[in-house]
């Protein structure tokens, strides 16, 4: 194994990272190139300026520090990049947008977080333009175990009681998994780190809908809970 001489003195640039990364995703990757690629394309993507942000799959595939990382662990080629990228997309780390610009096809990765998100649906919505939207690849069809509100309590806030699962238990019947995501993941940027917090939140979208879903008037699970939250604040 090569040695390392350590961190040099004096100032350095450093590539910042949510801690969120460390307490909810870094735990459930168990595949190294997964760990590579993604840690790898956040360090590109803050070194990127002007916007959007964004890195290519061409890009990664010619990168020689990656591809040398990646020897390491006996899967240097395209195709495991590829599959890297698909198992970091399919756990959420990633948004990919498929275009075809200057007569060239590209598949575009953004890193999932509130801002991505907006820049992807303004690409979908015309509003950004980079490029003929072509949809998705479907050559790496990989699923990932989305974690339940006990396991997102667990990793997000802190130890259950009695009391605490029955109420979890009870906000997943009610609520959409990716609302119950949602209010986790703002709940950890706002640090507020509590059940009550969270549940405010979906009772809020409940009652009020969610700014950046148009189609939530006709979700019947949520359209049942507008009416019982009206109903008790009457």
């Amino acid at each position: 194994m090569r040695g390392f001489a350590g961190f040099p003195a004096g100032s350095m640039k450093f590539t910042p990272l949510p801690n969120l990364f460390f307490s909810a995703v870094l735990p459930q990757i168990e595949d190294l190139a997964e760990l590579k690629v993604t840690l790898h394309v956040v360090w590109i993507l803050h070194q990127k300026k002007g916007f959007p942000r964004y890195v290519t799959l061409q890009e990664l595939a010619a990168d020689a520090t990656l591809i040398g990382g990646l020897k390491k662990a006996g899967c240097a080629d395209e195709s495991s990049i590829r599959r890297a990228l698909a198992l970091a997309e399919a756990r959420g780390t990633f948004l990919h947008l498929a275009v075809e610009a200057g007569g060239e096809a590209q598949d575009l990765y953004f890193l999932n977080t509130a801002k991505g998100r907006e820049v992807l649906r303004k690409l979908r919505s015309g509003e950004l333009d980079i490029g003929q939207i072509t949809g998705p690849p479907h050559e790496a069809a990989i699923t990932v175990e989305r974690p339940n509100i006990i396991t997102l309590y667990e990793q997000n806030v802190g130890l259950l009681t009695p009391i605490i699962v029955d109420e979890l238990r009870e906000a997943e019947k009610l609520y959409p998994a990716d609302w119950i995501d949602d209010a986790f993941r703002q709940a950890v940027e706002y640090n507020r780190r509590n059940w009550r917090y969270i549940r405010r939140i979906l009772e809020r979208w409940a009652v009020e809908g969610r700014s950046d879903e148009k189609d939530w008037r006709d979700n019947k699970r949520v359209s049942d809970q507008r009416r019982y939250h009206r109903g008790q604040a009457r």
